[in-house]
């Protein structure tokens, strides 16, 4: 069903900023065997974890000061992959003896790795997240979940606003979201599937959390971009304001969830998300409780999705589509175009 053919040429979290300091953290990242470790200043390094000599994982060595010395012989190398030091022949250097290296960076507690061309890395392309750091906007705490299911399948989930009514019945489903028809808009790099669903009951989860006892009007926006980003924007306004994105009233609520997936290979998949919303931003135990719901809930979705990898793996009989699933077929061919492009196809 999937190749391990991704995008290369794009920026990906490799997990939050505090799960890397000064050790050597091994990783699986599209395939490739990566380390990733922090410099004396918190600058952090991500070199391919592979001593050129051998092969064995640099992850089993050990850090002196700024370098990674191999574990087996001691080659020795510097942030950026050149060897610097040959313990069993110091005069001479291996020329061939570099590693690959990949660019990092921290943004909103998460790192950052570019898995491809490490010229064409610009940290001025991760995702713009507005209001981030904005007072009057709050953040969740950030969540980290492995799911053993290829990072596609996550992505169909999440543009597809519909599964809620079934997957989510004690959070996010509601009247509506079973049947309301969908709006699709292709972009450069992604899809956005949406609808607005007129007065109706705002679901459990933020009835609970928020207080929206009276009907609402309600907007799910889902919105997946290259290479496997996804925003999934929620807006509640009482009933009869809605139906725009403009002009909302100012006590309708707007919360953004945003949905970070990192093929580990082509059968699992790394998953952090957190939340952003403009009410009530400093309430804490607001913060911890949409957190907390939102975990129960993508457990939910993974225990799902990875039934759905191993029935779609090896189908005894041909899967069909639905009319929901239009926007996930998009995204796949954007996906498709994207590494074709890569591959000078």
């Amino acid at each position: 069903m999937f190749s391990s053919d991704f995008i290369r040429n794009a920026w990906y979290v490799a997990g939050l900023s505090e799960d890397f300091g000064r050790n050597l953290t091994p990783l699986t990242l599209l395939g490739e065997p990566v380390v990733i470790y922090r410099r004396e200043d918190g600058s952090p390094a991500a070199l391919e974890d592979a001593c050129p000599h051998r092969k064995l994982p640099l992850s089993m060595g050990r850090l002196e000061g700024d370098r990674v010395v191999c574990g087996y012989h001691g080659l020795t190398f510097d942030g950026a992959g050149r060897c610097v030091a040959a313990p069993t022949q110091p005069d001479a250097i291996p020329r061939r003896a570099a590693l690959r290296s990949y660019a990092v960076a921290d943004r909103y507690g998460f790192l950052w790795i570019f898995m491809g061309d490490r010229a064409a890395a610009d940290p001025a392309d991760i995702i713009d997240i507005p209001h981030f750091g904005d007072p009057a906007w709050a953040a969740t705490p950030r969540g980290r979940m492995e799911v053993a299911a290829n990072y596609l399948w996550i992505v169909d989930n999440l543009l597809d606003p519909s599964h809620v009514a079934w997957v989510h019945l004690t959070s996010f489903a509601g009247a509506g979201t079973d049947n309301a028809p969908l709006d699709i808009e292709e972009l450069e790099d992604g899809v956005i599937v949406s609808r607005w669903i007129a007065d109706q009951p705002a679901p459990a989860y933020y009835r609970d959390i928020f207080g929206l006892t009276a009907n609402q009007d309600r907007k799910q926006h889902y919105e997946c971009r290259l290479p496997a980003i996804a925003i999934n924007r929620s807006i509640y306004t009482p009933a009869g304001t809605g139906g725009r994105d403009e002009g909302l009233p100012p006590e309708a609520l707007i919360n953004n969830s945003y949905n970070f997936m990192t093929p580990v290979d082509a059968d699992r998949s790394l998953y952090f998300w957190f939340q952003h919303r403009n009410q009530l931003a400093g309430d804490e135990e607001v913060s911890r409780r949409m957190f907390e719901g939102a975990k129960m809930a993508f457990e939910e979705d993974r225990l799902v999705l990875e039934a759905v990898h191993r029935g779609m793996k090896n189908p005894r009989t041909p899967p069909v589509n639905l009319g929901l699933d239009a926007g996930a077929m998009r995204f796949r061919r954007l996906v498709e175009r994207r590494v074709a492009a890569e591959r000078g196809g």
